[in-house]
């Protein structure tokens, strides 16, 4: 009658394997994490250069100057940063009506626009 072993845990290869396994898991869930809140800081900051820009727009339609102003500068403080924008007008074909553009970058120099927008501004009827 031979001596039947029976088995009680696992085996030297059988650890290391599933240790492998779970390190390749929580790799590709930090990875994912990772990228997930890069992406995060990406919007935050195309959401808050969105505001700035609009505010510097509205702030053109509210003081209605024409003819508008090319090529102005300027800074904005919001969500505790310094943002820079920079306005410049284009012609539309039409002298009575042009386009103004508004970047917005967290660098002075703009070596990386965060957004730009556009909108479209009628010269103002005179008042007479």
């Amino acid at each position: 009658m031979g001596l039947i072993y029976k088995q009680r845990g696992m085996t030297l290869l059988e650890v290391m394997v599933a240790l492998f396994i779970f390190a390749m898991t929580g790799g590709a869930i930090m990875k994912a994490a990772s990228e997930h809140l890069n992406g995060v800081g990406q919007i935050e900051e195309i959401t808050i250069a969105t505001w700035v820009a609009n505010n510097q727009l509205n702030e053109i339609q509210l003081e209605r100057p024409w003819p508008l102003k090319n090529n102005l500068k300027g800074q904005a403080e919001m969500a505790e940063r310094t943002w820079y924008w920079k306005q410049v007008v284009k012609d539309t074909g039409d002298s009575d009506f042009k386009a103004v553009e508004v970047s917005v970058s967290l660098d002075a120099d703009f070596n990386d626009t965060i957004t730009t927008v556009i909108t479209y501004f009628a010269k103002p009827a005179e008042n007479g």
